[in-house]
């Protein structure tokens, strides 16, 4: 009775294969490339600082916090920041708001050659500026955030900065490596769109085929084990 169910299992087990194989392998591959790049690489904290260092002391942010704070109904964070040579603001609560810190008034978002200064102030490679763009709404390798400055660099890797339109602030940086893995990333957990969701109903089904394909492989073993002892035939 045992001998009878190895042969629609061996059928199962080839047609679950089948199914499989393409998936398994870009689940293999995938694991050894994001297995490969460290994160560091990843996240590109050789291509570009996330923050410089404050040259300002508080003595320098002269405006009146009592006025700015004004700006919000409720107020959470206050943190003095800088635009290269100038002091600015960040005030939090209901809504983000930027302010210069020395006049006191709403900043003036950047312009174009402020922010390329800005962003090679940040860069840490080696290329020039090959595009900036100012985008309504970012890409989705950001979020989809609003109003920010694209800066891209002509290095081997393709660096690009992300900015606030507003602030001149780094939101993030990504890369030519950033892609690669992010694109591995979305083989591994099958979700082709986003590629955010982990518990996508695909991925699920994959997953659940994938465990039966190993339950039947591991049943077939037992059709010859190694340890039964074969008949040997007469001489």
């Amino acid at each position: 009775m045992i001998k009878a169910a190895f042969k629609p299992i061996r059928k199962i087990h080839k047609w679950l294969g089948y199914l499989l194989a393409i998936q398994i392998f870009a689940w293999l591959l995938g694991g050894f490339v994001m297995s490969a790049i460290p994160l560091e690489k990843v996240h590109g904290k050789h291509l570009a600082h996330r923050q410089l260092d404050n040259p300002f002391t508080r003595d320098d942010y002269i405006a009146d916090l009592n006025s700015i704070t004004k700006s919000q109904d409720t107020l959470t964070n206050i943190a003095f920041k800088h635009l290269l040579d100038i002091p600015i603001i960040k005030v939090q609560g209901d809504k983000t708001t930027w302010f210069n810190g020395v006049t006191g008034k709403t900043l003036v978002a950047p312009r174009e050659a402020l922010i390329k200064q800005q962003a090679d102030a940040h860069y840490l490679g080696n290329g020039e500026i090959s595009d900036v763009q100012l985008l309504a709404n970012g890409p989705r390798e950001i979020g989809y955030k609003e109003n920010v400055w694209s800066v891209t660099y002509n290095d081997w890797c393709s660096t690009t900065l992300y900015l606030e339109a507003q602030s001149g602030q780094i939101i993030t940086v990504r890369s030519t490596i950033w892609r690669i893995f992010d694109f591995f990333w979305m083989l591994h957990i099958m979700d082709y769109d986003e590629r955010e969701d982990f518990n996508n109903p695909l991925l699920i089904s994959f997953s659940v085929v994938s465990v039966l394909f190993c339950l039947s492989g591991m049943f077939l073993l037992f059709q010859a084990p190694p340890w039964r002892k074969r008949r040997q035939k007469p001489a």
